[in-house]
């Protein structure tokens, strides 16, 4: 079955082909990043007009690449949500427009399960059941996974998302936009030990998280620095390698305790801050210690893409999950609440 994934939720333009019995046979990515960068951030009606724009040509392009025409897609899923809803009823639209004019099932996705179910992508693949760390711009959690669809959640960030506070963070030393793989360019030059920030809930009993009072504490140092004209590219870079190791001490810390909590032995990490080296090297070492192993999609796979919606949406209809007309989008949307 080929399965043609669009996916449209924030600021990238991805679209896919996958085949189950073939794997990925084609997949394009637009990134927005540009074009935001000048406001310092997402600006919704932009993006969702970007999408309208570079939607129809990129779908054209992959089935083409793929040798392939549209009347050999078997299915189309979409991210259905949560999202940006201007930027997700692009999608949507298009989706179900060409689905109806094709005569082919589509089936609206999770855009949280794509990125939880992206390290299928590699080979080898992890098996069912595992726990999934979902580390990204707008989430931060636990998933224990135990199937297609069978997600529990086991942790949750309390207010700011590691990603979101990367940014944040990014934003205070002066970094320009996107902050998160700004700054963790600017921590390689930073030396340990030279600046104490906080680890919030570190040994907090729960797998909950928080971010936003180490987010704090590098505004209170900084401004502090700067009153003192010591604020310099040198303390900058400091201030950015201890930011980024308390993100890594935390996530691998409540890692290995989701492993403990759920009893499983395999963790699958997903979502953008899922391509930082730090954090990826930290949790190979500390859960094979423990006799476990850990899966991560390709860095091309970290971000948002059509390739995880497209496979999210092959497995769904593969586990009999209904298809059909269906143009709504759903901005928020819980993970768990299927």
């Amino acid at each position: 079955m080929r399965v043609l994934g669009i996916e449209t939720s924030c600021d990238e333009t991805g679209v896919a082909l996958y085949d189950t019995e073939a794997g990925l046979l084609s997949h394009l990515l637009h990134s927005q990043v540009e074009m935001h960068a000048r406001y310092g951030g997402v600006v919704p009606e932009l993006a969702s007009r970007d999408h309208i724009e570079r939607l129809v040509p990129l779908i054209e392009t992959v089935v083409a690449r793929a040798g392939l025409g549209l009347p050999d897609i078997d299915a189309i899923a979409y991210t259905q949500g949560p999202g940006l809803a201007g930027a997700l009823l692009v999608g949507a639209s298009v989706a179900n427009a060409l689905a109806y004019a094709l005569g082919k099932p589509v089936i609206g996705v999770h855009h949280l399960e794509g990125h939880l179910l992206s390290p299928l992508l590699a080979t080898p693949a992890p098996a069912f059941p595992f726990v999934a760390l979902l580390v990204s711009g707008g989430h931060t959690q636990f998933y224990d996974v135990r199937g297609v669809g069978d997600y529990r959640l086991l942790g949750d960030t309390l207010d700011d998302a590691a990603g979101e506070a990367f940014d944040k963070t990014a934003k205070l030393l002066g970094l320009a936009y996107p902050g998160g793989p700004a700054l963790a360019k600017l921590a390689e030059q930073g030396r340990d030990g030279v600046v104490t920030l906080p680890r919030p809930m570190l040994d907090a009993p729960s797998l909950d998280m928080s971010f936003s009072g180490l987010k704090t504490a590098v505004r209170v140092l900084t401004q502090r620095l700067a009153n003192e004209d010591r604020l310099d590219d040198a303390a900058r870079a400091d201030i950015a390698r201890e930011f980024e190791s308390a993100v890594v001490d935390v996530l691998a810390a409540k890692s290995l305790a989701a492993l403990a909590a759920s009893g499983h032995s395999t963790l699958v990490v997903a979502g953008g801050v899922g391509a930082n080296l730090r954090l990826r090297e930290r949790l190979v070492r500390v859960v094979e210690a423990r006799g476990g192993r850990v899966y991560f999609p390709a860095i091309a796979f970290c971000t948002d893409n059509g390739a995880m919606i497209a496979l999210a949406g092959a497995l769904r209809l593969a586990h009999a999950r209904q298809a059909g007309a269906a143009f709504d989008v759903r901005p928020r949307w819980e993970l768990a609440s299927g």
